[in-house]
């Protein structure tokens, strides 16, 4: 998962408060949390679906490499003629 620090914190405050998982500070950094799973947690965990992968990434991967590489260098030249830059990194190419 991509998400910012905060969203992660605030997420695992929220597992933390369901008994879905136990957190524990340890070690000479204070400011790194050790997380573990709660039996609840664990119950919980075995009904969840898989991850999802759809159909794009199946694709990719049953692809050449020659091709790969190929699309590659084509969304490349693709981004330059967007004009991108890499603090548009994160922005959908929909909202550009």
């Amino acid at each position: 998962m991509d998400v910012h620090q905060t969203t992660a914190s605030n997420l695992v405050r929220s597992l933390v408060s369901q008994g879905l998982v136990e957190s524990h500070r340890s070690g000479i950094d204070k400011r790194a949390s050790q997380l573990k799973i709660t039996r609840h947690g664990l119950r919980l965990l075995a009904r969840a679906p898989g991850p999802f992968s759809g159909v794009l990434p199946d694709a990719l991967a049953r692809l050449d490499p020659s091709v790969l590489d190929r699309l590659d260098a084509d969304l490349a030249r693709l981004l330059e003629m967007l004009e991108t830059d890499k603090r548009a990194a994160r922005i959908p190419l929909a909202q550009m």
